[in-house]
């Protein structure tokens, strides 16, 4: 094994040899052929290295949101969940996910880059295992999370024990967001912000 893929960079807690990890990858796309793109995206996260297995839900489509609200006449959004058991650390699988974002056609992101974007493809790292960083390069879980229908949904439809580190039951925070109605409050795959703030 590699043991600087496992333990990572900066901030990543070292470790002889890391263990298993369940990570919660959220996949997003508005432009192109949205569900080749996902498809494509999946079976590159099954090929990362130290990664053992790759799960996901049934994409369901969202309407794009914007800072203003909804907006019917953009593409509309697909997405879905997906979980990895890996032992890649948390920089590192992150690092990965920007490249298969690059791969897939989307720009490299830069901190002046406008959020709310559409977007050929999205990763976004929801949770790694009971990880809880505020490191602004790594924050986990995803500091919105529990905001996005769009996520919560899908993953719980992957696993029905689900649970998001210092939130609660995954079950428990969609059926408040769906009671108060405030699903998607930001635009579905913006959840980029949860590693470089665009």
């Amino acid at each position: 094994m590699n043991r600087r893929l496992a333990q990572g960079y900066q901030g990543d807690a070292p470790q002889n040899e890391a263990a298993e990890t369940v990570a919660v990858v959220a996949l997003g796309a508005n432009l192109g052929d949205r569900a080749a793109t996902i498809s494509e995206a999946l079976r590159d996260l099954a090929r990362l290295p130290l990664t053992t297995e790759v799960r996901a839900a049934e994409p369901i489509e969202s309407v794009a949101l914007t800072p203003e609200g909804p907006d019917a006449s953009a593409p509309a959004y697909l997405n879905t969940v997906a979980l990895l058991t890996t032992r890649l650390a948390p920089s590192v699988l992150l690092g990965y996910l920007h490249a298969i974002e690059v791969r897939h056609g989307r720009p490299a992101r830069t901190a002046d880059q406008p959020r709310w974007q559409d977007r050929t493809l999205d990763l976004d790292l929801i949770a790694y295992g009971d990880v809880q960083s505020t490191d602004p390069a790594l924050l986990v879980p995803h500091p919105r999370a529990a905001e996005r229908d769009f996520v919560l949904e899908p993953w719980l439809a992957v696993d029905r024990d689900a649970v998001l580190p210092g939130a609660g039951r995954v079950d428990e925070l969609l059926a408040r967001l769906r009671a108060g109605d405030g699903g998607g409050a930001e635009a579905p795959g913006a959840a980029r912000d949860s590693a470089d703030g665009s």
